[in-house]
């Protein structure tokens, strides 16, 4: 299971978090900040994997972004590096060429396209075609 997702900058500041478990703010705050040290002091050689309390980090860095998944240790790593280049490839096909400032300025648009993959801590949708589809049609809705 999936407790929250998070996409942070180099520097730490947060441009996407979805919690799927129950956190008060000072304590996602707090969550956010040790997550990010715990991945940027990190070497790019060692595996994008890590673990982190009483569960797993699994995240792949894309430019300046780092895209976080925290896990179940029991979840496997290699589905949630896949999960998240999904949901990055469907970032990509829809804003061509996605950047931070997309993430930034329409972040309406990102929670839906994260709604359409990533459903109450769990993988949704694995078909890029069929999440792309479903952003066409709600993009067409009056």
């Amino acid at each position: 299971m999936i407790h929250y997702i998070l996409v942070q900058n180099r520097q730490g500041k947060t441009r996407l978090s979805k919690w799927y478990d129950p956190y008060d703010d000072i304590e996602k705050r707090k969550l956010q900040t040790e997550v990010h040290r715990l991945i940027n002091s990190r070497e790019s050689k060692f595996t994008n994997f890590v673990e982190f309390r009483n569960h797993k980090v699994v995240y792949r860095r894309y430019a300046g972004l780092f895209f976080m998944m925290v896990v179940d240790h029991k979840d496997n790593e290699l589905s949630c590096l896949e999960a998240i280049h999904l949901f990055v490839e469907v970032l990509d096909a829809y804003f061509g060429n996605v950047c931070e400032l997309d993430l930034v300025f329409n972040f309406f648009k990102v929670f839906s396209i994260l709604d359409e993959v990533f459903v109450a801590g769990e993988i949704m949708e694995t078909s890029k075609p069929v999440i792309l589809n479903r952003i066409d049609q709600m993009d067409n809705l009056p």
